[in-house]
């Protein structure tokens, strides 16, 4: 019978009653020393590239959020300036249209009583065209207001979120900051 030797070959580690290598005591040590280079190598790592990186985008996003803010502001002082442009020159074209019908009466006063009659049905047409005019010229203005104050809203929202939102939603919001 041949006899069997065992050559000295050393048990593996992870063999069933070895314990679980972390918590060997003869490894612990070496695996603190390990444990402590790694983390000093990884925070060094994120203080010195990973984190001022972070911090240069975070303060350049900030800016690019200002400055779109300031856009919107000086946008909005645009129009709030053509708004009172428009309602000054619509007192100015009632004051002219005013002026315009008290000489009108001025002149029938010394006319017969059907030429007064006559004159004073055209005026009033004259009238009438005048503000159907001078209202669609407010549409058309306010529409323009609406126009605007909606594509900067869009816009500004796509540079904020990423995506636009729902035209009809924009143009309800628009409407309603007018309003107010």
């Amino acid at each position: 019978m041949a006899e069997n030797k065992t050559i000295g070959i050393a048990e593996p580690a992870s063999e069933p009653g070895a314990g679980f290598p972390p918590f060997q005591k003869d490894t612990f040590a070496s695996q603190l020393i390990w444990l402590a280079l790694t983390f000093a190598a990884l925070y060094l790592l994120m203080s010195r590239i990973a984190l001022p990186r972070v911090g240069a985008i975070f303060e350049a996003r900030r800016k690019h959020i200002d400055s779109h803010l300031t856009e919107a502001g000086r946008l909005k002082g645009e129009s709030e300036e053509a708004v009172s442009r428009y309602e000054k020159s619509i007192a100015d074209a009632r004051n002219r249209a005013q002026m315009l019908a008290n000489e009108a009466r001025q002149k029938q006063a010394a006319q017969a009583e059907a030429a007064r009659k006559e004159l004073e049905a055209k005026l009033n047409a004259h009238i009438a065209d005048a503000e159907r005019s001078i209202d669609a010229r407010r549409a058309a203005a306010m529409g323009n207001v609406h126009a605007i104050a909606a594509d900067a809203a869009t816009a500004i929202l796509e540079r904020l979120i990423g995506r636009g939102a729902e035209p009809a939603e924009v143009k309800a919001a628009v409407a309603d900051a007018l309003k107010s």
